[in-house]
């Protein structure tokens, strides 16, 4: 009898014997692009594309590219190339994976995880035991507009997510301002965060 970890193992070993450089970059173009993520209406619908995004950048890594590279690759491919918005996702999507690598979350059972959309377990530093959950850069009753937007989610601890509150500091002032000139947020949205 196949135990759940081996079954987890094999399922990972075959899946990087066949993630082929095209089979990354399709997968990440698909969870990327804009107008697949216009047709979201689930409240934090994006939530899982970010973990999805997370392994396949993961992917690239063992496959020997520099995420970096492979998600302005991708910001090319759905027409954001060297753009502020591209630029903005960009960082985002590759902060997410090293923070992914610092909870201990790729390894294996973490990996299958993310690939399924699924909140890993923590398995390094403080955390540890907590799952690694999506939380919005400006907070969602603030900018529910912002709500799908790659750019402005971020993975962390679950215990950390429920501890926060709807604040605005200097981060969110920034990333509001940045995300107002990209033309990821409207004016009313920055309204929204500068008067609080």
């Amino acid at each position: 009898m196949v135990t759940s970890s081996l079954r987890i193992l094999l399922v990972l070993l075959l899946t990087c014997a066949f993630a082929s450089a095209d089979t990354i970059r399709e997968a990440l173009v698909n969870l990327c692009d804009p107008a697949k993520i216009a047709t979201i209406t689930a409240e934090r619908g994006a939530n899982p594309r970010v973990r999805k995004i997370c392994y396949w950048l993961e992917m690239a890594r063992r496959d020997g590219r520099d995420p970096a590279n492979e998600m302005r690759e991708v910001m090319v491919a759905v027409g954001w190339g060297g753009t502020p918005k591209g630029d903005l996702t960009t960082d985002a999507m590759v902060r997410n994976r090293v923070i992914a690598e610092r909870l201990g979350c790729l390894d294996e059972s973490g990996m299958a995880d993310l690939r399924g959309g699924k909140a890993p377990t923590i398995l390094t530093g403080p955390y540890t035991g907590d799952k690694l959950s999506v939380d919005h850069i400006l907070p969602r009753a603030v900018c529910p507009e912002l709500d799908t937007t790659l750019a402005n989610l971020e993975l962390m601890p679950m215990r950390m997510n429920s501890s926060k509150s709807d604040s605005i500091g200097e981060r969110q002032v920034d990333m509001a301002k940045k995300f107002y000139a990209a033309g990821l947020l409207s004016k009313a949205g920055l309204d929204a965060v500068l008067i609080r």
